[in-house]
C-alpha cells in the first residue's frame, strides 16, 4: 500500500509539473509571430509597421531591473547605430505591473522621457507575446532577420559579455550578430545566456 502510494504522489508531481511547464518560445531558425502592442505613445505597434527594416532588435526590459538598468545606455546606442541601418530597436515590458508596480506605463513613460528613448517602449500587458519568444529575463535579446519566409531568430540572448562595466565589455553579441547580417554573414554566436532579474509573472 505504501509503495502504491508513493507511485501515485509520484505520478501527481510529475502531471503538475507538466501542467505548469512553460514552452520553451523560439529557437534560432524559428520564425517569430507579428505582435500589435501599445506603446507609451498610446499608440499600437507591430514589426509590421516598419516597411523599411531588414530586421528588429526586440529587447524584453522594464524600468525596475538594475540589469536593465545597467543596460539602457546601450540599448538607446543600439538603436542608435542600427535604425538607420535597417535593425531598430524594439523594447518590449514584459513585467506583470500588479506584481511590479514600478513597470505600469505610466512609469514606463517617465523613464522613456528621463533617458530620452529613441525607439517604441511596448507594455506586454496581457503577457501574451514574452512566452512565445521564450523571453525569462530583463534584458533578453532577440535579433530577428526579415526575409520573405517571415522574421528569422538569428539571435537570442545578452547585449553583450559584460553587464557591470561597459569599458570591460570584451564581446558585443548583438553588435556582432547584426554586422554580419548586414554583410549577408553568418552570425558568429547564436545564443548566449541572458543575464538579469526574470520576468515577473
Amino acid at each position: 500500500m505504501k509503495k502504491f502510494t508513493r507511485l501515485l504522489s509520484a505520478a501527481l508531481v510529475l502531471v503538475l509539473v507538466s501542467a505548469f511547464t512553460i514552452i520553451d518560445g523560439y529557437k534560432i531558425g524559428d520564425i517569430a509571430e507579428d505582435f500589435s502592442l501599445k506603446n507609451i505613445d498610446g499608440n499600437m505597434v507591430s514589426l509590421s509597421d516598419y516597411e523599411d527594416a531588414k530586421g528588429y532588435i526586440v529587447t524584453f526590459t522594464c524600468n525596475t531591473c538594475p540589469y536593465a538598468v545597467m543596460y539602457e545606455d546601450r540599448i538607446i546606442a543600439l538603436n542608435n547605430k542600427y535604425e538607420e541601418k535597417g535593425y531598430p530597436v524594439i523594447a518590449i515590458m514584459p513585467n506583470n505591473v500588479a506584481v511590479k508596480p514600478g513597470d505600469n506605463l505610466d512609469a514606463m513613460k517617465k523613464r522613456a522621457e528621463s533617458k530620452g528613448f529613441t525607439f517604441p517602449y511596448l507594455i506586454d500587458a496581457e503577457q501574451s507575446v514574452y512566452p512565445k519568444f521564450g523571453a525569462t529575463k530583463t534584458p533578453h535579446i532577440f535579433v530577428l532577420q526579415k526575409t520573405d519566409a517571415g522574421n528569422v531568430v538569428k539571435y537570442i540572448g545578452a547585449i553583450d559579455d559584460n553587464y557591470k562595466d561597459e569599458t570591460a565589455v570584451t564581446t558585443k553579441y548583438v553588435e556582432d550578430a547584426v554586422d554580419a547580417l548586414l554583410t549577408g554573414e553568418d552570425v558568429p554566436q547564436k545564443e548566449t545566456k541572458a543575464i538579469g532579474c526574470t520576468i515577473k509573472v
